[in-house]
């Protein structure tokens, strides 16, 4: 079920407690969220693609994308005045697994369409995400505290809230081959 990273590497118990509850998909037709926050390396992605793959096993449409690709489809989109035909294409998916949202600083119309996105999905779809940025710092994504409170508005009202508080897996990957090679 759930790959075995090591005792020290689990989440905390109450993240654990929490992992069943997305792994059998009932969020889905609740049109609940999923969030994944934590530092880099700390297993967001890793955790949140183990969902989606067992849900597509429950036989789920999802789709995993990154925060880069989506914004880029949706502009696209939107400079063909075809955006609402790729809203309903995603409309398609019960779950859209959007990873690494913060990461990388965008301009305002990118940013635009991604809440375009999350607003149209806001109680007809599910949304995973993952982030390495703390609610309080999203008006670094979104570019308006308005904006950035109705984003966030969405994603909690039906949403369950994943802190990975862990140290990077890869950090500590790296410093054991290291030793093994000493």
């Amino acid at each position: 079920m759930w790959p075995q990273v090591g005792e020290s590497r689990w989440p905390s118990g109450k993240v654990r407690s929490h992992l069943n509850v997305p792994s059998e998909g009932h969020f889905l037709d609740r049109c609940e969220n999923v969030l994944a926050f934590g530092n880099p390396g700390s297993g967001k992605t890793h955790l949140l693609a183990a969902i989606g793959h067992q849900l597509v096993d429950r036989g789920k449409r999802v789709r995993f994308v990154t925060r880069a690709q989506l914004v880029r489809e949706l502009l696209i989109a939107k400079r063909a005045l075809a955006i609402g035909k790729t809203l309903k294409k995603l409309a398609g998916y019960d779950a859209v697994i959007i990873d690494d949202i913060g990461y990388v600083q965008h301009d305002r119309e990118e940013m635009e369409v991604l809440f375009t996105f999350l607003a149209d999905r806001y109680e007809r779809g599910s949304v995973m995400v993952t982030s390495n940025l703390p609610f309080s710092k999203w008006e670094r994504i979104f570019k308006d505290p308005m904006t950035t409170a109705a984003a966030i508005d969405r994603l909690v009202h039906h949403g369950v809230v994943l802190e990975l508080n862990l140290p990077s897996y890869r950090l500590e990957h790296s410093k054991t081959r290291k030793d093994n090679k000493d």
